[in-house]
């Protein structure tokens, strides 16, 4: 992370645990994708980080998932600033239904009493291509990037 003042050694810097710690954790994500004319489109969203990809669902007609149709790159970030995670990932829809159905019981205790609605739209796997971690307190030695 040049320019941060990021150690360049490895010491100190956080572990991915750390991260997947908070990405389980957070109750509540940002979703960022991009307009048609290239302006970014922030909105939060509910979402599972299950095995290593971040799930979530959202309206078909949305702006969001109208964003993915045309550019599936995005970015999901954990509400938490003072402890943030950042994945840059790529977007799919799920059109397995043994995969839908494996993600309905985990969502459900997430949000109960909110269920897994398949019929309001589609459910997207977001797989991380870099992710970054910041630690504010113990910044700058607490931070890190990841590669997939």
């Amino acid at each position: 992370m040049p320019g941060y003042g990021v150690p360049k050694s490895r010491k100190g810097l956080l572990p991915w645990a750390w991260a997947q710690q908070r990405l389980t954790g957070s109750h509540n994500y940002w979703l960022i994708t991009v307009r048609p004319n290239g302006r970014p489109h922030a909105m939060p969203v509910w979402g599972l980080w299950l095995d290593a990809v971040f799930y979530f669902s959202t309206g078909r007609q949305s702006r969001k998932a109208r964003n993915l149709a045309r550019n599936p790159r995005c970015v999901v970030c954990t509400e938490r600033a003072h402890e943030a995670v950042i994945v840059e990932g790529v977007a799919r829809e799920i059109k397995d239904e043994g995969q839908l159905a494996r993600l309905a019981r985990p969502y459900h205790a997430k949000y109960r009493p909110w269920k897994l609605d398949l019929e309001l739209g589609p459910v997207y796997a977001v797989r991380p291509r870099v992710a970054f971690g910041m630690h504010e307190k113990r910044f700058p030695g607490g931070a890190a990037r990841w590669r997939f």
